[in-house]
């Protein structure tokens, strides 16, 4: 039974086109937490409200997960607080460590509104998923990362990570405050600091709060 149930998942997590991490995430569990489940399984069952967030995301009935089937025209259990967040499809990439213009909406992502709250989100309309592009931010951030983006945060915190608008780029970067002032950062050392930009060239779009990315 357990091992059906991991290959369900399994199987689950490739037709979505998601990856072990992001729905790990999705629990608010360790990046590991689904890859170590299926392939090793470890643990050896789910949780139930594991159980619940992951069938309300796949919309599957309970049981296919290892819980109990539910009852005709009715349903297992309530349904967790689940939040939809648009996932933005990138184009080319702008330039390293950048991220393309916006160009359509690709499929959504849910995250469980308990893990938003823990991040401090305020209004769900102003997240989005968007797709890094570039090496500059390795190895905090890689090439083709999914990273959850809170437009309303705006604020410069010395040393987070923001999606800026720079020269008309779109780029991802850590925003640090010294004796210089304002400083563009990469977490990558192959690409500098950049201290001497035009600030009325820039604009912050919004802080990056987590990320996910295919192992």
């Amino acid at each position: 039974m357990a091992e059906d149930v991991r290959s369900a998942l399994d199987a689950l997590i490739r037709d979505s086109g998601e990856d072990y991490s992001a729905i790990s995430r999705l629990l608010g569990r360790n990046p590991a937490y689904i890859q170590q489940f299926i392939k090793r399984g470890t643990p050896r069952r789910l949780a139930e409200e594991d159980r619940l967030k992951l069938a309300a995301y796949f919309r599957v009935s309970e049981d296919r997960l290892g819980g109990r089937s539910a009852p005709a025209g009715g349903t297992s259990g309530p349904s967790p607080s689940l939040v939809t967040i648009s996932r933005i499809a990138i184009g080319a990439s702008a330039g390293p460590g950048g991220i393309a213009e916006i160009e359509e909406s690709d499929r959504p992502i849910a995250f469980d509104e308990a893990f938003l709250r823990d991040l401090g989100v305020g209004r769900r309309a102003a997240l989005s998923i968007i797709r890094v592009a570039g090496d500059s931010m390795e190895p905090t951030l890689h090439d083709g990362d999914d990273i959850l983006v809170d437009r309303d945060s705006i604020a410069i915190r010395s040393g987070s990570i923001y999606v800026l608008r720079l020269d008309d780029l779109l780029v991802v970067k850590r925003l640090v405050r010294d004796d210089r002032g304002l400083v563009i950062h990469s977490d990558n050392p192959a690409h500098p600091a950049n201290s001497s930009f035009d600030p009325t060239t820039l604009h912050v779009v919004g802080r990056v709060l987590w990320c996910g990315r295919k192992l």
